[in-house]
């Protein structure tokens, strides 16, 4: 199931890390900043990942696969929140309170409020390389 999400009704999410220190905003229209509010990449209304330039990093698809800008799939996002990368291995979990936890089960970030697809790209894919 894809959540497409429409930017005009939420407020900015804040994701942080184990400490609970920011670590990145998501704007209320997608757009991604590191902690020092430097733009850093952006979620489009049609789950396309982009970088700080506009340019086309990859996309979230409608059954939670994630795939890079040539299309290679590198992982899902199940609907219980569990990410997968490319070979089926659990990467980790993005819970529905928004607690962020890596394969051994540990928190490694919060993202609370900030939809499951999103958190799990931040955290468990590098396509935003500054993050």
């Amino acid at each position: 199931m894809m959540m497409v999400l429409s930017f005009c009704c939420i407020e900015a999410q804040t994701i942080r890390n184990a400490n609970q220190s920011t670590v990145a905003t998501i704007d209320k229209d997608g757009t991604v900043r590191n902690s020092n509010n430097s733009v850093i990449g952006r979620f489009s209304s049609n789950n396309d990942i982009r970088d700080r330039n506009n340019s086309y990093l990859g996309k979230i698809g409608s059954s939670g696969d994630i795939r890079d800008r040539n299309n290679s799939y590198l992982g899902k996002v199940e609907s219980n929140g569990t990410v997968r990368n490319r070979n089926n291995s659990v990467l980790g979990k993005v819970g529905s309170d928004g607690t962020v936890r890596n394969s051994n089960n540990s928190v490694i970030g919060y993202a609370k409020g900030v939809p499951m697809n999103y958190a799990a790209v931040f955290f468990f894919f590098d396509l935003f390389g500054d993050n």
